[in-house]
């Protein structure tokens, strides 16, 4: 493998979520400390489940991996980090001043901007020869989703340019003592990031279209603040041997090679690896350590026949949501599971039985446009976007309460917008404003992947107390979105997986997270199942019976309803196929 020769002392894995960023990460981590190094492996997902893979509980603190030896692992957990964050700020001030400054105190600093800044904290006390990793000769970081992990990157050279500036804005960012005490750590953290002799940062896709487009956004990106020492790797590629025994991995086969034909040219410039899919979930030390040596296929058992599976179809989902008349239908889940698709899929089979639908995401990736493909009586489509939100938001900002300004407040605002907590509050205000719809047609949204839909929710849920706070004791009545999320009546929330061990347990996750939230998940969608195809390769049907502990989990202890969704043939692209992806034996 290209990307572990001569390996520097930082790694970085980072893609979309779902393209197996976790098991490549923890392999990897697995074969350096078996070569005799001392490695640390550091989560800093939202959604971490390092622990998960490795079958230990690790948590926030270093934690030694039993079945290997020289290998720790860490997950920053940016809740926790927060709690530390606000007390740290507020603790002083208890006792000291009034308790409703300290109540405000503590509410400026319960939105997603802190649990990010806290975590950072976090982060780059990692990327400095400090007492806590200078033992390990290796550090091996299992980033979050893209877009996270864009955000995560960028942070060491944004939080050190607005410190240096010595300006902010308090109530989003708390007193900037709260940062100022780690400014050597910024910028030694910047310098960490951009040093191709302590850096590499692998890029992680699967074979398919989409995804290696969203790479290579993510490449540029990431090239343009500093990080250019970067390696591809190419995940789960079906081997072309299957092919020619099942029309199914032939198809799928043909779709993989094709779209790695079609790779942009910026990631065609980057070393590259390809893993093959194996016939097994990767989770335990005993399959990680099989993902990069090749000797998955050692594996592959006789399987007689593919099971017979009995499930749900996503029709039967519909059914139900389409007797509704209108609603809100939300579509959540890891990053790569087919939020998108299935979102897009339920949104035209409604439109097309006539009923009004508004489709739209909130994914900063945006695919919804590629799925689609093609228009649809009764179905608009539209993209929260969160540059073009934070921009309106800002004009907007500066034409009212900037107008009574002189030019020295203008310029002090200007600066104030400039936080990064603008773009949280402009996206909320621009999926407050959807969502009001669902009261007289269907509105499909398909949510950000797993970490950012949950700092929306945060989002959400502060706006949620506020308005508690101010309408609750004037008796009026009132309805805010977050009240709007938790009635059964109104909204109906879709969870989507895969049938492997991680995602499901990922997906259980995010349940728990919404019910402490007061959202109730209506259903489970388990997408791209072998099981529910027809095949022949004996490969896919292995994997498809390794599926179905993983499908009767989700019917049995985890969903109230669940549909399954076949792996098709075809990548379910433009209406028709659309339509046939929510109709039972569609394929």
């Amino acid at each position: 493998m290209e990307f572990l020769e001569q390996p520097p002392r930082f790694l970085f894995f980072t893609g979309k979520g779902g393209v197996g960023k976790t098991s490549i990460a923890c392999a990897t981590a697995i074969r350096l400390a078996e070569s005799g190094k001392r490695v640390l492996l550091v989560s800093t997902d939202p959604a971490s489940n390092v622990g998960q893979v490795f079958g230990i509980a690790i948590g926030n603190h270093i934690t030694a991996v039993p079945a290997v030896a020289n290998l720790a692992a860490l997950e920053i957990d940016p809740q926790g980090a927060a709690e530390v964050y606000r007390e740290r700020i507020v603790g002083p001030a208890r006792g000291v001043l009034a308790e409703e400054v300290v109540r405000g105190m503590e509410e400026q600093l319960s939105g997603a901007c802190t649990t990010e800044i806290a975590a950072f904290d976090e982060f780059t006390a990692l990327l400095v020869d400090s007492a806590l990793t200078a033992d390990y000769e290796h550090i091996v970081f299992d980033t979050a989703p893209t877009g996270h992990t864009i955000r995560l990157l960028q942070l060491p050279g944004a939080w050190s340019g607005f410190l240096e500036a010595g300006k902010g804005d308090a109530s989003c960012l708390g007193p900037l003592a709260g940062l100022d005490k780690q400014r050597s750590q910024y910028r030694e953290a910047v310098e960490a990031l951009a040093d191709p002799q302590r850096t590499r940062l692998v890029l992680v896709a699967r074979a398919q279209q989409a995804t290696l487009r969203e790479v290579a956004r993510t490449h540029e990106e990431l090239a343009a603040i500093g990080l250019r020492q970067q390696y591809l790797v190419i995940n789960g590629v079906l081997p072309p041997t299957e092919a020619a025994q099942d029309t199914l991995a032939a198809a799928v086969c043909a779709r993989e090679q094709a779209a790695l034909a079609a790779m942009p040219a910026v990631l065609g410039a980057l070393p590259c690896d390809r893993i093959a899919l194996k016939p097994f979930n990767l989770v335990g030390v005993e399959a990680l350590r099989q993902l990069l040596d090749g000797a998955g296929s050692a594996l592959l058992e006789a399987v007689a026949a593919a099971p017979t599976l009995q499930a749900p179809s996503l029709a039967e989902l519909v059914d139900e949501i389409a007797a509704d008349g209108h609603g809100l239908v939300m579509l959540m889940g890891k990053g790569g599971v087919g939020k998108t698709t299935l979102a897009a899929a339920v949104a035209v089979e409604l439109a097309h039985r006539g009923l009004p639908v508004h489709l739209t995401t909130s994914d900063p990736a945006g695919h919804l446009g590629e799925t689609l493909n093609g228009s649809l009586d009764n179905l608009s489509v539209s993209r929260i976007d969160p540059q073009a939100a934070t921009e309106q938001y800002r004009q907007h900002v500066m034409a009212t309460k900037g107008a009574k300004l002189d030019e020295a407040g203008r310029a002090l605002l200007a600066e104030d917008l400039r936080s990064p907590c603008t773009e949280e509050i402009a996206v909320f205000q621009a999926f407050s404003r959807v969502i009001r719809e669902a009261g007289r047609k269907f509105v499909v949204m398909d949510t950000a992947p797993t970490g950012h839909t949950l700092l929306l929710l945060d989002a959400t849920g502060a706006y949620h107390r506020e308005i508690q706070r101010q309408m609750g004791a004037s008796g009026m009545r009132f309805t805010t979105p977050m009240m709007q999320l938790q009635d059964p009546q109104q909204t109906k929330v879709l969870l989507v997986t895969l049938a492997e061990t991680t995602p499901v347990l990922e997906a259980a996750n995010l349940q728990a997270d919404l019910r402490r939230a007061g959202i109730e998940p209506w259903a489970w969608v388990i997408n791209n199942s072998v099981a529910a195809a027809h095949t022949d390769s004996p490969l896919l049907r292995q994997r498809a019976w390794s599926e179905l502990r993983e499908i009767e989990a989700v019917a049995s202890r985890h969903a109230h309803r669940h549909a399954v969704v076949p792996l098709l043939a075809e990548e379910p692209v433009g209406v028709q196929r659309l339509l046939a992806l929510s109709r039972p034996g569609g394929r």
